[in-house]
């Protein structure tokens, strides 16, 4: 291979199993041991409870049997992001890979590493201000409030993590892939352990899976309401199976593998929710749940299902597990995340429409190397913008707004490539992607007006959908100033 083909081009070295690895490392993150505490208190009823994991994971299906109809067409790295170029206009897909830099990805990598962070806080005090510098606040015009300051040793942690796992993915995709399928098996590994000793150690009670609903832990809320709201924490925990395609240009044969990787890392990670949850509910009934998260809420601690359940089955040692197991997972979800999500910004770079220096690659590395560089560091400003639950409401509502605009694309690009050959057609079209859009319609109407409502009432200091969609605006005057030079070029 030439020297200028090697600076230009990545390689494609990425098989099905690391493609699987990276999809399913980057789904299994924190949202199985942080969200079910207080997705209990927005239900209140075991039912719900799986209900929910089970209607979002066959939606995330849904979505996913219809984006890879589309990857198994189109190849070129930076995946979603080309799909939208494509389907639609260089202005959609702009916006999306602007989302991608400015909230989605960056977000999700800020918020994965900041839970690596919390859990690693379990063994080590992490150094704070004093409760005046702690206090001190950035108010954002009909957004809310931020407090930078604030848990400022556990930021910085956040901060080293996200810095260190791009060094790993600068210097080569094979080692970050050796990382990213090491910690994904590891992963899967150390919770089907944790579910399988809580059946047979935990000392659980089957009758919890049929004590009637305490409604009372709903308030004012509605059932449907509580439910688009448990909704957003599931979608956070399935959040990520569309990374992959990012890594079209690196794929092997990704005609087949890319549609495959999409497929078997939701089933995998829908099945491993699933039976979580079912150990989480044998163990502790959903109306602890919800009355434990409260209380520590209402002390300013954090509760975690499964550190209950742990201790039921290895007791004084509940905290040290479940820690150490989050720590594992959301090492490698921030590795893959990182790994995959550079290509978007590199894509873009290509295509004349972000930072000239972007779309280099590394002579010696063959990495997107300052593409790397560049997320890095706006993932180190986002971990001050702020805590783990606004951080992902964000991030959720943004993604599904693109969702359902990508798998449209789908009806879009057979009615302009209608001869173009297909190695994959959607399963049941076009009912199947249709649901798709038109639920991600409704939810990020509904929670749209969740938000509106919880910020109304006092519950959230942050309109966080609003301050996503700010954050994506934010980067049309961008496109203007890109387009023009492209234009002019």
């Amino acid at each position: 291979m030439s020297e200028s083909k090697t600076k230009t081009e990545l390689l494609r070295q990425i098989g099905i199993v690391t493609a699987i690895s990276c999809s399913v490392g980057s789904m299994i993150g924190s949202g199985i041991f942080k969200k079910p505490g207080i997705m209990a208190t927005q239900l209140g009823s075991p039912e719900l409870l799986v209900l929910v994991w089970i209607v979002t994971g066959l939606m995330t299906l849904f979505g996913a049997l219809s984006i890879a109809e589309i990857a198994g067409m189109i190849h070129e790295p930076g995946g979603q992001y080309i799909y939208f170029n494509k389907s639609y206009n260089d202005f959609i897909g702009f916006l999306y890979g602007w989302a991608v830099f400015a909230v989605i990805q960056t977000g999700s990598i800020a918020s994965m590493a900041y839970v690596f962070s919390d859990s690693l806080g379990y063994f080590i005090n992490f150094p704070r201000f004093d409760s005046s510098i702690e206090s001190f606040t950035i108010h954002l015009p009909f957004i809310g409030a931020i407090t930078p300051l604030k848990f400022i040793g556990l930021k910085l942690c956040t901060i080293g993590l996200i810095l260190f796992l791009t060094a790993v993915n600068y210097i080569g995709v094979k080692f970050g892939s050796i990382v990213q399928v090491t910690f994904t098996s590891l992963k899967i590994f150390a919770i089907v352990a944790i579910v399988v000793l809580a059946i047979f150690l935990g000392h659980g009670n089957i009758d919890h899976f049929y004590k009637s609903a305490d409604l009372s832990s709903l308030g004012n809320t509605s059932i449907f309401l509580g439910f688009i709201m448990a909704m957003s924490g599931a979608f956070w925990a399935y959040d990520g199976w569309i990374n992959v395609t990012y890594l079209a240009g690196e794929v092997k044969n990704p005609q087949k593998n890319l549609p495959r990787a999409l497929f078997l890392a939701v089933v995998i990670v829908m099945a491993v929710y699933i039976l979580v949850n079912l150990a989480y509910i044998y163990i502790i009934p959903v109306d602890e749940m919800a009355m434990k998260y409260k209380q520590a809420e209402l002390t300013g601690g954090s509760y975690l299902v499964a550190t209950d359940v742990a201790s039921s089955f290895w007791e004084g040692m509940g905290g040290t597990i479940i820690a150490a197991a989050i720590m594992l997972s959301t090492f490698g979800a921030v590795n893959g995340t990182i790994m995959m999500s550079a290509r978007v910004h590199f894509a873009m770079s290509k295509e004349g429409l972000f930072f000239k220096g972007l779309k280099n690659v590394h002579p010696k590395f063959n990495t997107p190397a300052n593409s790397l560089l560049v997320q890095g560091l706006w993932a180190s400003i986002m971990v001050f913008s702020g805590t783990f639950d606004q951080l992902t409401d964000m991030i959720i509502f943004v993604s599904w707004i693109f969702y359902g605009t990508a798998a449209f694309g789908v009806f879009m690009l057979r009615k302009r490539w209608p001869d173009r050959y297909r190695p994959y057609k959607v399963w049941g079209y076009p009912v199947v992607p249709l649901l798709f859009v038109l639920f991600s319609f409704l939810y990020v109407v509904f929670t749209l007006y969740s938000d509106v409502l919880n910020f109304v009432e006092g519950k959230s200091p942050l309109i966080n959908s609003i301050m996503g969609v700010i954050l994506v605006g934010l980067g049309i005057p961008g496109y203007v100033f890109w387009k023009r030079r492209k234009n002019n070029s």
